[in-house]
């Protein structure tokens, strides 16, 4: 037996303000800190004075604020889509890499550099988001065949198979061309550096649209906790509701892996945190998860930066450690039957 979640809105809303505080205070951060620091002054100067000539301000205009902004996007459209993801599968460990996203971006920047030779990021960064968006498509398509449609663990299965098949084939072109294979290397990594403002110009819009819809959708997802049958008697066209999700998904995740590359972890462990701060309402979960995704990715950004004397580590590389043993404290604390 379960027991009755007692939050109340106020206290929620005053989590989500809390949240919000941290988050600009992360994006602060990520603009100051780094390998060559630079004060509030030299920011406001950068912003307001630009002068292209002064190293610190090249430093702030051109490589740290898309870096941070990249990062709070990516961030936050990598958090709502996987929890957008979990409670549309009912899957506690559903995530953008379980649906075929990653897979699919990654087959399609091989594809574009084997085919077309195209190698630099702004371009081949609109092949990964197809490539991401096609696969997310051939996951429902390949769930949603049958009389029962696409349930929960048909979308699993079919995720699994589409991703299997699409790493096969990723494998088989960089065995072709070590071209590709260098290239996908550094994106698969997993990163923010060197992501400049043409990156952040052409994802910028698909990710605001996207974010700003999926904040709207936790009517639907309550709805689809309650199973299938419940929520057709409550009204709710379950098929459609899926199929608009799941091209949802295709929009943030989409476009975040493809400017970034598959970022870990963001998407599984975050809407757990969620949860456990404002219990099952989606109506709360997204908003929290909007906020703390963000946190996340750009803590572990600048922590990349710190850690080491000279260069820095990918945040790819930090997300990894970071969220490998989170989740599994999450998992041995709430036990997966909670979750």
């Amino acid at each position: 037996m379960t027991t009755p979640d007692l939050r109340q809105p106020s206290q929620l809303a005053g989590g989500l303000v809390l949240a919000g505080v941290v988050l600009v205070l992360v994006a602060f951060a990520s603009v100051v800190l780094g390998s060559r620091g630079v004060g509030p002054g030299t920011i406001w100067d950068a912003v307001v004075h630009h002068d292209p000539a002064a190293t610190g301000h090249a430093v702030i205009r051109d490589m740290r604020l898309p870096r941070t902004i990249l990062g709070l996007l990516a961030g936050a459209a990598l958090g709502l889509a996987g929890t957008i993801l979990q409670g549309l599968t009912r899957n506690p460990l559903a995530d953008p890499g379980v649906m075929g996203v990653n897979a699919g971006a990654a087959a399609a920047i091989v594809v574009s550099i084997l085919v077309l030779g195209r190698s630099d990021v702004s371009t081949y960064i609109w092949f990964g988001f197809l490539g991401a968006a096609l696969a997310t498509v051939a996951v429902y398509g390949v769930a949603a065949f049958g009389r029962e449609g696409a349930t929960p663990v048909k979308l699993a299965l079919a995720g699994a198979a589409i991703s299997a098949g699409l790493f096969s084939l990723t494998t088989g072109v960089i065995m072709i061309d070590s071209t590709a294979l260098d290239d996908l290397r550094f994106w698969q990594v997993g990163s923010l550096a060197g992501r400049y403002w043409p990156i952040v110009e052409q994802t910028t819009p698909f990710l605001i649209v996207a974010i700003f819809a999926a904040l709207f959708v936790g009517r639907w997802l309550n709805g689809l906790a309650l199973g299938d049958d419940l929520a057709t008697a409550l009204g709710q066209r379950v098929g459609r509701t899926r199929a608009v999700l799941f091209a949802l998904v295709a929009l943030l995740a989409g476009g975040a892996t493809a400017a970034c590359g598959p970022l870990v972890f963001v998407g599984l462990v975050v809407p757990h945190v969620a949860r456990a701060i404002c219990g099952p309402d989606y109506r709360w979960i997204l908003p929290y998860a909007l906020l703390l995704s963000p946190i996340l990715l750009l803590g572990a950004d600048i922590l990349g930066r710190l850690v080491q004397l000279t260069g820095e580590l990918q945040v790819g590389v930090v997300l990894g450690l970071l969220g490998a043993p989170a989740f599994v404290f999450i998992v041995r604390r709430r036990g997966m039957a909670e979750l």
